[in-house]
Parts: C-alpha cells; structure tokens; sequence
C-alpha cells in the first residue's frame, strides 16, 4: 500500500484532536469577567502546550512518512496506536486545565505525562520500524543514515518520564517541561526525504 491512504487518515486524527482542544478553553472562577479571564490561565497554557505538541507531531509524522513509497501491516499497525494516543491528548489537556490550580492537580499532570509517554513511545517505535525496514519500504536514505538519527529522535521519551515523575513535586513544572519538550521536537531531528540522495539522471 502506498502511503497516501495512511497520511489521508492520520492527517485526519491530527486534525480533530488538535481541534478538541479549543472546547475546554473557558472563562472559570467568580469576579468579573476580566478576573475570570485572568483566572483561567492554566486553561491557556495546557492549550497553548498541547496545541504545539499536536502541531510538532503531525510535522514529523510526515516527515517518517515521507521517507517511505509504502507501508505494510505492521508499520499500519505501529501508526494506529500512535494515533490512539494522539487523540487521547485533549483529555489530559482538560485535567491539567481544571485542576492546575487546585487539589487534583497532581494526577491531572501526570495524567498528561503518562499519555506523552504513550505517544513518544509510539513515534519511537514507528521511526525504529521506518529506519531497520528502509529497504523494504522503499525508503530512498540507505538505512544507515536513518538508523543513525535514532538517538536523537527517541531522547524525548526519557524527558518525558523524567517531567512525569516531577510531577509529583511540581505539576506546573512538569506541564513547563512538556513544553518544552515541543519546542525541542520543532527543530529537524530526522534526516530529510531525499537529502543524500544521488544525483538526478536529468542532469547527465
């Protein structure tokens, strides 16, 4: 199977988990509605964490795409339970936004944690299939080059386990940490499609 049909449906669940977020983005607390709004700042910043987390991912999810003409079953599969944890975000999303401030928010943060770490570890196992399968799946990067990128790619799986168990001392460090850990995944950490790939017979 060609990739397209994957990427049409992935692309799909981005979309909508990316689009549930806004839903639980509200006014709380008593005052005016200036206070209110001031009030709701940790609804803000578990949009604004989970909004570029979502966003990064589906950037890089192309990217592995990208490196491949086609899938198989098992690289169908690794994909569907990334997306399963993809969709899952705005819940934690929601937790994190209600009880930042109050009792609960422990568990609403590593809530949040334990669900980045299902998905890292589902990207993670996604890109290790795409790099050791390379020839298989009509990659056009040898496979050394994609198996070198490896480390770099899966280090965020242990930032993440290291955010979760902060948690328990600072939820609001951790949903920082988080964060970050998107800004981290913004910059290039895979080889591009194509970027040592030989020369073009046209050119002859």
């Amino acid at each position: 199977m060609t990739t397209g049909r994957a990427e049409a449906f992935s692309d799909g669940v981005f979309a909508v988990a990316i689009t549930l977020l806004i839903i639980d983005v509200k006014a709380t607390g008593r005052g005016t509605l200036a206070q209110q709004l001031l009030h709701s700042w940790p609804h803000y910043l578990a949009y604004v964490v989970s909004f570029l987390t979502i966003g990064i991912m589906w950037m890089n999810h192309h990217t592995i795409l990208a490196h491949v003409a086609r899938v198989d079953r098992p690289l169908l599969v690794l994909n569907l339970l990334l997306l399963m944890g993809v969709v899952a975000i705005p819940f934690p999303t929601a937790l994190v936004a209600e009880h930042l401030q109050h009792e609960g928010a422990i568990a609403a943060a590593v809530t949040y944690g334990l669900v980045m770490i299902a998905i890292s570890l589902g990207f993670d196992g996604l890109w290790i299939y795409v790099a050791t399968h390379a020839p298989a799946l009509g990659a056009a990067l040898p496979p050394e080059t994609l198996r070198a990128s490896i480390p770099g790619f899966t280090g965020g799986l242990i930032a993440y386990v290291v955010g979760t168990a902060i948690a328990f001392l600072s939820p609001l460090a951790a949903v920082i940490i988080f964060g970050a850990l998107a800004v981290y995944y913004l910059f290039e950490h895979l080889p591009s499609p194509g970027s040592e790939a030989g020369p073009d017979p046209a050119d002859g």
